[in-house]
């Protein structure tokens, strides 16, 4: 199954990424956008469409010269001249790179890329800069068992915010206040499952989430999909540095290509 990435993000919000789009951020040794990539690979989806915008250029070039000395093992020999991989990340990934426009929203780099979408009847998408250690194929399953157009993540959102309710009648008595992540709000976590009828929904202009997602709602075609284990977004620069903590601490949930099969392949 097709993997689409959108891809053109700024990252204005982390500081280290003024000069490099966000998916580019690195996590540990690899760039954030490589994470969902391996993610997606482990559960036997190599084919990705990668949307592409600020600064295309920095994630053409990433890949063109990728070297799988970086994260694998490998046997150095004759003096420096012969090198032998003891494990390989992208040698069978298919990576198709579509420029999508500089200041194009996520509902526009979407319709981009449908030429390159013919003959699918079903495709996975997703932000780039979102991980989860989410058993991918339990997703799927549901998405076919509903029957729906559309399936999403739906998570508990990771903020250390309190949520208050006020009184009605009286703007400034507080009713309720509690953590927002103990309480029953869920946020859109990507990871989207989307048939091909999804383009039927998109019009010129509009960002996915919100024309599109309500005509979807309207006919009873847009499912979520619960999901309490690890997700976490790098939208700041604390985020990344939390993450980074967790590659390099080597207790991150979202490398599951590491936990020898214990959420499943596919």
């Amino acid at each position: 199954m097709k993997v689409v990435l959108f891809c053109g993000g700024l990252g204005l919000r982390i500081r280290d990424s003024e000069d490099i789009p966000k998916p580019m951020v690195h996590i540990g040794q690899r760039p954030i956008l490589w994470h969902v990539m391996k993610y997606y690979a482990h559960f036997g989806h190599k084919d990705f469409i990668l949307c592409l915008g600020h600064r295309s250029e920095t994630v053409k070039n990433y890949f063109i010269n990728y070297n799988e000395c970086t994260s694998n093992d490998f046997v150095l020999s004759g003096g420096g001249k012969k090198l032998d991989l003891l494990n390989s990340d992208i040698h069978d990934w298919r990576i198709t790179f579509a420029d999508t426009g500089i200041t194009s929203n996520i509902g526009q780099r979407l319709k981009a890329v449908e030429k390159y979408l013919e003959g699918e009847d079903e495709f996975l998408a997703n932000y780039s800069d979102g991980l989860t250690d989410m058993p991918l194929p339990q997703q799927l399953d549901h998405f076919h068992e509903q029957g729906k157009i559309a399936s999403f993540l739906c998570v508990r959102p990771n903020l250390s915010y309190h949520l208050v309710s006020l009184e009605e009648g009286n703007g400034s008595l507080v009713s309720d206040i509690h953590a927002i992540n103990n309480g029953n709000v869920r946020i859109n976590g990507g990871f989207f499952i989307f048939k091909k009828k999804i383009f039927e929904y998109v019009r010129e202009k509009e960002e996915l989430v919100i024309e599109p997602f309500h005509r979807l709602l309207a006919e009873k075609q847009l499912i979520g999909y619960p999901y309490d284990g690890f997700w976490a977004s790098m939208d700041t620069f604390k985020d990344k540095q939390q993450l980074e903590g967790l590659c390099t601490g080597g207790t991150a949930p979202w490398e599951v290509w590491k936990s020898n099969g214990k959420n499943g392949t596919h």
